[in-house]
């Protein structure tokens, strides 16, 4: 490997693959970091349309339509006493835009393509440590994944940190990583061989189904699997693993009383074993610093309801690659292109999270412990921009706090009102749209936008001149 690059990522999942790949396809010497060999397994199988220009952008678009991946047409909902689709294809132009995918084979598609484009990319290399000039990292010293005692140091000018929910900088430097009093919760999911398709809803939809503790996604895969996971308190989750004496019968009690799901399973075989982690939500008190950024989870998690975590990371890794190219151009300044990266990525990554407390407040069950423990604090409220955040999901609600105008106004775009005010849902999976993101000169952030030609980059709004 070699002992100097002009940009290193450390971090080959989405986040990093495609930050890597859209900066090199700049033109710029990247370096990626893995410390897995890939494939490897993870969770977050559901993939939001708004991913699409992304992986367009990137030309991997057309290697994950031909892999074989299970089409997404959306979502089905059974939410209390309620049930409701939303259907991807009225929110696109043509065909598929979306996928549940197996993430062992989607990750390597995604970090084998970043490769091809020009990429230097070392798997199972484990970054033990940075070094800094002042508070600027410079160089990172790293040693092999299965082998600790051979390892090298590499220097660099720019840093990516795309390292998950490790987050180098944010937890071992910075220590700012700040935790949200909501989405303290724990999912539990294995897999089902044979299950039934949904009688109802869009064609290879995620079901999503309340139960009186939490939830549960069913998630069809293109291996003929069922991908089935809980998600509970993790006090309620730990007290009932004690009284029941394993994980598997605290899913099995839940999965009980959830006829919806249940349903789907009643001829199928259980493929594998039970995995558990813990859905808390997070994010670093700054994304950028001199030198670095941090994209994907490194920055920022939030709880899976709306199955945004993909979309995050690649929406990160795009702004990324516009911040860096743009200041190693010489066409804006870091500290601007810095600001314009973290406020963009906050501001979506705080949108998102306002979204999931207001759709677990619409529950009608508002007896049940677990959805009241989903609802913003007011410390919570303190720490974000919320009432921006929300205006930003829904406009015309004055009061965050008038909780029976959010569950009013929330179930009228839940089914489809004409209250003049866009469905949540549909927002949720438009958000490269001009109006939603600064991507033209009038919708400019600190003076900057992002532009994609004559290639991706940070631009400068002109202000208007006075006669």
């Amino acid at each position: 490997m070699r002992g100097e690059t002009q940009i290193l990522v450390v971090g080959g999942g989405p986040a990093g693959s495609t930050a890597a790949g859209l900066l090199a396809k700049q033109g710029f010497q990247v370096t990626l970091l893995e410390r897995d060999v890939f494939p490897r397994y993870h969770i977050g199988e559901s993939i939001l349309p708004s991913c699409r220009p992304i992986f367009e952008l990137l030309g991997v678009w057309d290697k994950i339509n031909a892999h074989g991946f299970q089409p997404k047409g959306g979502a089905y909902f059974f939410w209390g006493p309620e049930e409701w689709e939303v259907r991807f294809t009225e929110l696109g132009e043509d065909g598929t835009n979306a996928w549940q995918v197996i993430r062992s084979d989607f990750d390597k598609l995604l970090l084998d393509h970043a490769r091809e484009l020009g990429v230097e990319v070392t798997e199972g290399i484990a970054v033990k440590e940075l070094e800094f000039d002042g508070e600027r990292p410079v160089a990172a010293r790293w040693a092999e994944t299965k082998n600790p005692d051979r390892g090298g140091r590499i220097t660099f000018d720019y840093l990516v940190d795309a390292s998950g929910r490790g987050g180098v900088i944010a937890t071992k430097y910075n220590k700012s990583r700040k935790f949200h009093n909501v989405f303290r919760n724990v999912a539990a999911w294995t897999y089902w061989r044979g299950a039934k398709e949904l009688d109802r809803g869009p064609k290879g939809a995620i079901t999503v189904a309340s139960v009186e503790d939490g939830w549960f996604w069913a998630i069809p895969l293109h291996d003929g699997t069922l991908s089935v996971g809980l998600v509970t308190g993790r006090d309620n989750f730990n007290e009932k693993r004690t009284e029941l004496g394993s994980i598997e019968a605290v899913y099995d009690k839940a999965l009980g009383q959830c006829p919806a799901v249940l349903d789907l399973l009643v001829d199928a075989e259980q493929v594998a074993g039970m995995k558990v982690e813990q859905d808390y939500s997070y994010a670093a008190d700054e994304f950028a610093g001199p030198g670095y950024l941090l994209c994907g989870d490194a920055a920022c998690f939030l709880d899976p309801l709306l199955s945004t975590g993909v979309h995050l990371a690649t929406y990160s890794g795009m702004l990324g690659a516009a911040a860096i190219g743009s200041v190693l151009r010489g066409e804006v300044a870091e500290e601007e292109a810095w600001d314009f990266f973290g406020t963009v990525y906050r501001q979506a990554y705080e949108r998102l999270l306002v979204l999931v407390s207001t759709f677990y407040e619409s529950y009608k069950g508002k007896e049940h412990h677990f959805y009241n423990a989903q609802r913003l604090s007011q410390e919570d409220r303190d720490e974000l921009n919320v009432q921006a955040a929300f205006d930003r999901i829904v406009t015309g609600i004055a009061d965050l706090d008038d909780a029976q105008d959010v569950y009013r106004r929330v179930q009228q775009h839940l089914h489809g009102a004409e209250s003049g005010d866009p469905n949540p849902l549909a927002n949720l999976n438009k958000v490269h749209e001009q109006k939603k993101a600064p991507m033209s000169p009038d919708k400019a952030v600190g003076g900057l936008y992002l532009a994609f030609r004559p290639q991706l980059g940070l631009r400068r709004a002109e202000v208007p001149t006075l006669p």
